[in-house]
């Protein structure tokens, strides 16, 4: 069975943690959604979920930041607390971005991928350093675990499993 949850990216509390009351674990994750993150969480029933995570792509602020850092693929997660069971049901769908337009915007393309996945995008910039060597110093990263790991946290310090969904209904 552990081999099961490796492969769907479910995720069980340490023993001994006593589940807290769904409406904390829905609290705590919308308190993730600060405004200095590069994500948004927000509520998914137009999308058939409790709750929504994904990368601020729309918002004019962050796209200027999200272009620089050459970012490839857009993440959102899709969470539905299931109360009787103590978790999280959640579905990790990746999408393709590119750049349109002048000045560049982020345009979601049509490749969809579903199912636990690490993207990261790094942007370096080249100098010399005090000792005239060449150096690369990182400028701007996005990982997808930026996103999923703070999710993922809240739900097993609540003391609920995060289930990840490959297949079948959230």
């Amino acid at each position: 069975m552990r081999l099961f949850d490796k492969l769907t990216g479910t995720a069980h509390p340490a023993d001994g943690v006593a589940p807290r009351p769904a409406e904390e674990v829905r609290t705590a994750l919308l308190g993730l959604g600060r405004p200095d993150v590069p994500y948004v969480i927000r509520n998914g029933a137009a999308e058939g979920a409790d709750l929504v995570a994904e990368w601020r792509t729309a918002e004019p602020a962050w796209q200027e930041l999200l272009v620089r850092s050459q970012l490839t693929r857009a993440v959102r997660f899709r969470m539905r607390l299931v109360r009787e069971h103590h978790e999280v049901r959640v579905v990790e769908e990746g999408r393709e971005v590119t750049r349109a337009g002048d000045p560049p915007r982020l345009k979601i393309s049509g490749q969809y991928t579903r199912g636990p996945d690490r993207t990261v995008s790094r942007h370096y910039t080249i100098n010399r350093g005090e000792s005239g060597r060449l150096e690369a110093t990182e400028t701007y990263r996005f990982d997808s675990a930026e996103l999923r790991d703070p999710l993922r946290d809240v739900v097993l310090t609540a003391g609920w499993t995060w289930r990840g969904v490959i297949l079948g209904r959230l």
